[in-house]
């Protein structure tokens, strides 16, 4: 029965993702003009240029903000790839940190630990 509450979630998000993907594009593109709008704000070393990428900035700022839709789009994209580890019954790290085995300290330690045997 949870296979089947499973496969169903996922074939629920998975329409609500195919739906929503033209307003994803659109939040990609907008945060596309944010990114180029600071970038050349940055660059610019006139006045002008720098006033002209604000206002390129501020159109993609907006533009992202107002595009709710693409936000549920990215929301369930995201669900959905929950619900494929989820499958497949992975361990999803959102933080991913250091691994015991790539530790110095720890192989030290167990180095250590096997030399006094």
């Amino acid at each position: 029965m949870k296979k089947f509450f499973l496969y169903s979630a996922a074939f629920i998000t998975a329409i609500i993702a195919l739906c929503l993907l033209a307003p994803v594009a659109g939040l990609l593109i907008s945060g596309a003009l944010l990114a180029a709008g600071l970038h050349y704000y940055t660059e610019s070393k006139s006045t002008f240029g720098k006033v002209m990428s604000l206002v390129v900035a501020l159109a993609g700022l907006v533009s992202a903000l107002s595009n709710i839709p693409g936000f549920i789009g990215l929301a369930a994209i995201g669900v959905l790839f929950y619900l494929y580890k989820a499958r497949k019954n992975e361990k999803i790290e959102f933080l991913p940190g250091k691994k015991e085995e790539e530790d110095p300290f720890t192989n030290f330690e167990r180095e250590w630990a096997n030399l006094n045997k």
